[in-house]
């Protein structure tokens, strides 16, 4: 039976070596929350231990983000951070890998003003373009974790006693990243042979659409010609593999831009930006939302699609199987990284550019011409279900089952 640091120490080698794949004589900028203080001096230790040139920690307090919030005045959040992003873009720059952990409350910005909001997303999202740019072509390697906080294991798990409330998401926190086994390195390995194998037989069929059909859903996306599904690792511009997301069950694609069609109604509850917006659909026509509403959080989720123009289409497509061990815990973690691993998604925002073939050396316009959207947001939303069903469309017109009632259809 492992200890609660052991399980500490396995998932902060998980980061470091896996998510990461940190290098000797790399640099490492670490993002975290101070309620995650105890991984992240860990994934410190276990950084430099790799071989790290330097370890750079930046620090967020959620309560200190939530005062500034309410008191800061309005047109504060119109200012670009443009001292803070400069850090970050030269870091990748010179090769730096990234590492972020989470541990934000979902409803920490609950009743702030949904134009704060928007602002301030925006102007992140403006400073930091050229490292996005960067971080969606996989030219740098990053990775996202997460530490549990008093609030957001709250809102997981709300019937338990308030002092067994953080030991119970840490708990499952070491289950989704495998760091509760014995050799969690070679389970990953093993992991993304799979995930690399399901994208594989996808690039083989080079479907020309998918078709969703499930409750309040009946949906069309055209892929690009030579797209490309990826699964589990990827590799940087020098060569070097990382996971970027911890955990991941996921293989994905971009969609044609102008060639998705219909509505798709969500299936898990969406926090962004520290609110939750839940029940919501979208219609799209030639690619563009022209609908979109919600029992939960409407405001915000226009706010999200006003971001730019590309926030209105779609850059994203992504598969996972409802029997997965995410959606198997029958948790919602009110938490992107995981829910989205526990459900087939989409994206509203930038495709990744790597999803296309040669699209990592492209110019905007030719990535345009290739049918990928680009905006300064990407947002993952969950639409699967064990009643989602999806079909592979190809060239000449045939449907092939991918997904049955929520399942890999081959396997």
């Amino acid at each position: 039976m492992l200890t609660f640091q052991q399980k500490l120490d396995r998932y902060a080698e998980l980061i470091v070596k896996v998510g990461a794949n940190v290098q000797q004589g790399q640099t490492l900028m670490l993002q975290a929350s101070v309620d995650s203080a105890e991984l992240a001096r860990r994934v410190v230790q276990k950084a430099y231990e790799a071989g790290a040139y330097t370890v750079k920690v930046r620090w967020s307090d959620d309560e200190a983000s939530r005062i500034a919030y309410d008191l800061a005045s309005a047109e504060s959040f119109l200012e670009e951070p443009t001292w803070t992003a400069a850090e970050k873009i030269e870091l990748a720059k010179n090769g730096a890998a990234f590492v972020t952990i989470t541990s934000a409350d979902p409803d920490l910005l609950k009743g702030v003003s949904a134009e704060k909001i928007k602002n301030a997303n925006k102007t992140t999202r403006q400073a930091l373009a050229p490292y996005s740019e960067l971080s969606r072509a996989f030219k740098i390697s990053w990775s996202l974790a997460t530490a549990p906080s008093k609030a957001w294991a709250a809102k997981v798990f709300p019937d338990v006693p308030e002092e067994e409330q953080i030991g119970k998401l840490w708990d499952a926190i070491f289950r989704m990243v495998r760091a509760d086994q014995d050799d969690p390195l070679a389970l990953w390995e093993q992991h993304i042979v799979q995930l690399k194998r399901r994208a594989g037989y996808l690039n083989d069929k080079q479907y020309a659409k998918l078709h969703y059909v499930g409750p309040g859903t009946d949906l069309t996306i055209g892929l690009p010609k030579r797209h490309i599904w990826l699964g589990g690792s990827k590799q940087n511009e020098q060569g070097t593999w990382f996971v970027p997301n911890l955990p991941t069950e996921e293989v994905y694609t971009a969609p044609a831009k102008t060639e998705v069609n219909g509505t798709v109604s969500s299936t898990k509850p969406l926090s962004y930006s520290g609110n939750i917006i839940d029940r919501f659909s979208f219609t799209f026509e030639n690619g563009r939302v022209v609908k979109a509403t919600a029992a939960e959080g409407e405001e915000t989720l226009l706010g999200l699609l006003e971001t730019d123009e590309g926030a209105k289409y779609l850059g994203e497509v992504a598969l996972v199987p409802h029997r997965s061990p995410i959606s198997d815990s029958g948790l919602l973690f009110y938490k992107t990284l995981f829910d989205e691993n526990a459900s087939c998604h989409l994206a509203v925002g930038s495709a990744y550019t790597a999803c296309v073939e040669g699209g990592v050396d492209m110019t905007a316009q030719q990535l345009a011409e290739s049918g990928l959207n680009a905006s300064m947001a990407h947002t993952d939303f969950m639409i699967g279900s064990g009643e989602l069903d999806i079909y592979g469309i190809t060239e000449d017109g045939s449907r092939e089952a991918v997904f049955v009632k929520g399942n890999w259809a081959f396997e």
